[in-house]
């Protein structure tokens, strides 16, 4: 079983126990395409199978969410689950909020929080915070596409849609608006509505998944292997073509026409078998995912 399974993450199950529930249903290895907090819900892609070698591949690893900002005060996680640091000042006035918003789109840097996944020393800095050490991360950058304010929550939030490139940390956000706006704040709700080219609409629930398990029907959620590189160009190859792409043989540039350092996908009998990319003179698979032995448990010949 190989594919992408599109979860609708609850609030409450962290991604670690999320991945697990799926490999416990698929028996196969199990990995997620980003990290969501254990608090927020919505998609979080989890890979099945041989599809987890193709995350580094991922052409669109745009994130969008849904954010509740509250700036009832600052807390010690950034989130709702923390403790309180600084008291909030109330609302800021709509104008500031908006003219805030804009100085955080494009790219931005960002100090990642005490409580994250974040690793020093191989330990993750929310083990070493709840231990009462807490490291303080250099900032890095990160990218901010938009970010639109979609209505009031009176009488201390706003509810904001944000989209933003991989790593961004939307807590982070929260905080870092109240302090330049001079109103601490926190995130108090999160939901991520899009995962690079999976959406929430077509997400499926811990119940659901469940449910396909028990009537054996489960492979019919799963998103094809090819579904985050499905733009990329592809090329039909057989015969001697094809086994030597299974055998991890470089072809020569000649019998695969590409520009330079171009990616395009590699199908043989109707399946994704590698990534091609050209390289002067030789085609480079970085990704094979198939070989003879396996490609041929599957067809009656070459």
């Amino acid at each position: 079983m190989n594919g992408f399974l599109n979860l609708l993450k609850p609030p409450g199950m962290s991604s670690a126990a999320a991945v697990g529930f799926v490999k416990r249903l698929t028996g196969e290895k199990t990995g997620h395409a980003g990290t969501l907090d254990p608090e927020a819900c919505g998609v979080l892609p989890v890979m099945v199978g041989k599809a987890t070698r193709v995350l580094p591949y991922f052409e669109d690893k745009t994130k969008e969410y849904i954010a509740e900002i509250s700036f009832s005060c600052a807390t010690d996680t950034q989130d709702a689950q923390g403790s309180m640091m600084t008291p909030g000042r109330g609302m800021p006035e709509e104008r500031a909020l908006r003219d805030a918003l804009s100085a955080f789109t494009g790219t931005i840097l960002q100090r990642p929080p005490a409580y994250s996944a974040v690793k020093r020393d191989g330990k993750p800095l929310y083990a070493l915070a709840r231990q009462g050490v807490l490291v303080e991360t250099e900032p890095r950058e990160t990218e901010i596409f938009s970010i639109e304010l979609l209505d009031l929550c009176p009488p201390d939030g706003a509810r904001l849609r944000v989209s933003c490139g991989a790593g961004t940390y939307i807590r982070t956000l929260c905080h870092d608006l109240g302090v330049y706006l001079g109103h601490p704040a926190h995130m108090r709700l999160l939901i991520r509505t899009r995962a690079g080219c999976f959406s929430l609409e077509h997400s499926h629930t811990p119940e659901e998944i469940q449910a396909a398990a028990q009537e054996g029907t489960l492979s019919s959620l799963l998103c094809p292997m090819e579904t985050p590189v499905r733009s990329l160009r592809e090329v039909q190859v057989s015969g001697k073509l094809l086994r030597q792409v299974l055998n991890g043989v470089r072809p020569d540039a000649s019998r695969i026409p590409a520009e330079e350092s171009e990616q395009f996908r590699i199908s043989g009998g109707g399946e994704w078998i590698a990534l091609g990319e050209r390289r002067g003179s030789i085609i480079d698979l970085p990704l094979i995912l198939t070989d003879q032995k396996d490609y041929l448990s599957r067809h009656t010949s070459l």
